[in-house]
């Protein structure tokens, strides 16, 4: 395993399970996921029409929020992810939910071209995973190697407009890493995700993330570059002023 990924791993791995239930319990989550597991995938429900028996990889997949609705409707679903604390949690989720998922952890850049290239008729990535790795084509090209031949990526993350928006609490930690500079191409030392939900003191014994912020021409030609051919660009609202970018979405053929 590389070494950001190795620091990445740490960060993930502390107290993760934890915070997974203080926010619900895995059977808590499973029935609100089973309510309407389609809406669970927002404004992606379009790309899983009919997907019954199809295979889909979900990496960075964390703790099943979206592996488990996909299950649900139908597919064979395999997550890949750097964090046994995530693991742990997405298994039990989907055994409440009474679906099966497979886990993998491990650094997706050394996926295991032997194992899963061409497996997956739906590689679907979202959520914000991007800024985790300091080598965006090694990212791009692991998602082409496991898509199958005539399959679908879908690649959807936080607008890198946040790197000059200081407006918003997680938008505003971005900023300030990358002194609002657009062009940033630094690696930083970051908190993990869901640090900032502990106390003042909890909050300083938490590992660093290693946190790379891209910009839109950075992450289209990435996945150009890989081999994909891109269909849709689309560029989605932010939360709080839908007059910005908060998120796009990538949708490209292999």
């Amino acid at each position: 395993m590389r070494e950001r990924a190795q620091i990445n791993k740490a960060a993930w791995e502390y107290r993760a399970y934890e915070f997974w239930n203080q926010q619900a319990s895995p059977s808590e989550k499973a029935a609100y996921l089973k309510k309407d597991p389609k809406a669970r995938l927002r404004y992606h429900q379009k790309y899983f029409e009919n997907i019954s028996g199809l295979k889909i990889a979900n990496p960075c997949g964390s703790n099943g929020r979206i592996a488990v609705p996909l299950a649900l409707l139908g597919a064979d679903v395999t997550v890949f992810d750097i964090s046994e604390e995530n693991r742990r949690y997405a298994l039990e989720l989907a055994k409440e939910a009474g679906v099966a998922i497979r886990y993998v952890v491990g650094d997706f850049c050394e996926i295991d071209p032997a194992r899963f290239g061409d497996s997956f008729d739906i590689v679907y990535a979202e959520g914000g995973v991007l800024h985790y790795f300091s080598d965006l084509d090694a990212f791009t090209m692991a998602l082409h190697v496991i898509t199958k031949r005539g399959g679908q990526l879908i690649l959807s993350d936080f607008h890198p407009f946040r790197k000059v928006n200081p407006s918003g609490s997680p938008m505003m930690s971005v900023y300030q890493m990358t002194g609002g500079d657009y062009f940033d191409s630094q690696i930083h030392s970051g908190d993990v995700a869901y640090q900032r939900f502990f106390s003042p003191e909890e909050q300083k014994l938490f590992p660093k993330c290693s946190l790379r912020y891209y910009t839109i021409g950075e992450i289209v030609s990435a996945v150009a570059r890989a081999g994909f051919t891109i269909r849709e660009f689309i560029e989605h609202p932010n939360f709080d002023d839908k007059k910005l970018p908060g998120e796009f979405t990538i949708v490209a053929s292999k």
